[in-house]
């Protein structure tokens, strides 16, 4: 049944759709109300930045920072291409974190939106997220957070963060791909993107995908219930892979934050070879790892949110990140680390990089 129907038929799937909003805003301390289902990350970020200059059309400029992910990056930079708007893009220190200051400071009168991710997708480092909104008190910004990384990994409170939008997807916590949320507090000045029907409280147009809907509020319900002890478990994983990484190959440096970072995340800098043959040799072993960021896999440039850093190229192309999740094991660490030690090793010897290298460092 089509959710906006007044059947029986669609007032059993509007009973779904509406028990997965609230399973959703109790992750994230919100009201149900404030939560617009959306397909993914991309659209919510997407839906925040337009949605935000559609509404404030005397507004037009912007604040971000230079890591964001392409979803915001991308949207501002075409917009900015177009002479829609002007940006601000401030950077981070060596370990990947902004300036609540420096945030503050580049807001100027015609300042619509700040967006500022909550945690970095490719080496995990936490933004002071609650410290920017206090050093935006009283400049009439919209602050808004791409938290798509964030959610189900670290606590996330909307009453407590002072932001007024933030994007989530269902996907980075096990739920349906395809489907995401964008929460939007009560009075937020927003436009909405999509436009026909009165879905989602004439927020978002387009006919609900239940089916995915239910499974991403599922998955927030299943992220809620053990929250606090998921995240000591993983954080507990990631420093017993990264512990016997450094232990077993010379030559490797954390990228990121080495305590406010996400639990699931590590990003580390091999010396000497590029990622790419790494991750190629460890995916034939049966070990996914990324280069960069997943959306940019194809793409053989830099990662801008390491070149952001401060890091050189060379480094950047030997980063790899390790993400983890619910169905990570210890035995699965220890497996990693024995074949990385192994694979970087061989690498090392054959490449250009490494002159010939024949042990870890």
């Amino acid at each position: 049944g089509n959710a906006s129907s007044i059947h029986s038929f669609g007032q059993e799937a509007g009973k779904a759709l509406e028990n997965a909003r609230s399973q959703v805003a109790k992750l994230i301390n919100a009201e149900p109300k404030e939560i617009v289902f959306t397909s993914g990350g991309t659209e919510s970020d997407n839906f925040a930045i337009r949605g935000v200059l559609e509404a404030n059309p005397d507004r037009k400029h912007v604040v971000t920072s230079r890591i964001e992910h392409h979803a915001v990056l991308h949207t501002i930079k075409n917009l900015e291409k177009r002479g829609l708007i002007e940006a601000t893009f401030v950077g981070v220190d060596s370990q990947g974190v902004v300036d609540p200051g420096e945030v503050a400071s580049a807001v100027r009168p015609d300042t619509a939106l700040v967006t500022i991710m909550a945690a970095n997708n490719e080496m995990g480092s936490i933004q002071p997220i609650e410290e920017i909104a206090r050093a935006l008190a009283g400049k009439n910004v919209v602050f808004h957070t791409d938290a798509v990384q964030a959610l189900g990994k670290i606590p996330m409170d909307m009453k407590r963060l002072g932001v007024q939008l933030a994007s989530f997807s269902s996907h980075k916590i096990h739920g349906p791909k395809g489907i995401g949320a964008l929460f939007a507090a009560r009075g937020v000045k927003i436009k909405p993107i999509l436009t026909g029907g009165h879905h989602e409280r004439n927020m978002r147009a387009g006919t609900e995908n239940v089916p995915a809907i239910v499974g991403f509020g599922k998955a927030c319900e299943i992220a809620a219930a053990d929250l606090p002890a998921e995240v000591k478990r993983l954080a507990g994983l990631r420093d017993r892979l990264q512990k016997g990484i450094l232990e077993k190959v010379k030559d490797v440096k954390l990228n990121g934050h080495p305590e406010k970072r996400l639990p699931n995340t590590l990003n580390l800098s091999f010396a000497y070879v590029e990622g790419e043959s790494l991750l190629l040799s460890l995916d034939l072993k049966g070990i996914a790892v990324s280069t960069g960021s997943a959306c940019s896999s194809g793409d053989l440039k830099p990662s801008h949110v390491l070149l952001s850093m401060g890091l050189t190229a060379e480094q950047a192309h030997g980063s790899l990140r390790f993400s983890l999740g619910r169905a990570s094991t210890e035995g699965e660490m220890d497996r990693t680390i024995a074949t990385v030690a192994e694979v970087v090793g061989k690498v090392r010897a054959m490449s250009p990089l490494g002159k010939g290298k024949k042990k870890n460092g």
